[in-house]
């Protein structure tokens, strides 16, 4: 059964939908912030997330705009007790496949959740992240730190993979220095981005492999992969 990343500031509600869908046979991790909730994210493999719009530390949206960075194709169902159209709008727009508002039914929650899945399995498009990516001529086996061209391989170390993970994953959009940052190295210190810079070197390098392949400064922004 799938796996499901819940954030929800409610505990009684939160637990609730925990134990429901639980109980419906997935697998589903609870945090109750979005601060949290991006970490457990980025940690972990999940095949839909639920979130809750307002939140501490960083709200839903938020949020499901920074989960999109790391993952273009995960479904994501916001919970709100906002109902104004307005709302509903900046949901579609951060992301949203989804938006139920409170209160709700939890078989009108297991519905829209099913529904979801089984439009993202007719489409065949990724549940979870892809194992390899296409950039270019060029594929990048993330589980084995592997990018190829024209058979020859050259092997990846941690850092270099994790972050052309997330280069791959919004090819052709810009990605924040500070996001990349936090996501790769933990913090958006001074010395780790120094460090980055030089890991956006040596990944150009492995890059140029293939003309069509750039990766870009975006001035003001960051970085971005372009095919």
């Amino acid at each position: 059964m799938p796996t499901i990343l819940l954030v929800e500031d409610d505990p009684n509600l939160g637990q609730l939908v925990q134990e429901f869908l639980t109980l419906k046979g997935f697998t589903t991790d609870r945090v109750t912030d979005g601060n949290q909730g991006l970490q457990h994210f980025m940690d972990g493999q999940y095949d839909l997330c639920i979130f809750d719009v307002m939140m501490p530390k960083k709200d839903g949206f938020t949020l499901a705009k920074e989960v999109r960075m790391a993952n273009r194709d995960v479904p994501i169902i916001f919970l709100t007790a906002k109902s104004m159209q307005e709302d509903t709008i900046q949901g579609f727009r951060a992301g949203a496949d989804d938006y139920i508002t409170k209160p709700f039914s939890m078989e009108e929650l297991l519905l829209r959740i099913q529904a979801i899945l089984r439009r993202y399995q007719r489409s065949g498009d990724a549940i979870g992240d892809p194992s390899i990516y296409q950039i270019g001529s060029l594929s990048f086996d993330y589980p084995r730190q592997l990018l190829t061209h024209n058979g020859v391989a050259q092997k990846l170390t941690s850092k270099e993979s994790e972050l052309l993970k997330l280069l791959a994953q919004n090819l052709n959009q810009p990605v924040s220095r500070s996001f990349a940052l936090k996501m790769v190295w933990g913090d958006d210190s001074y010395f780790n981005a120094r460090s980055m810079d030089v890991y956006i070197t040596k990944l150009r390098k492995y890059l140029k492999e293939d003309p069509s392949v750039q990766l870009v400064n975006v001035h003001g922004e960051g970085f971005k992969l372009i095919v």
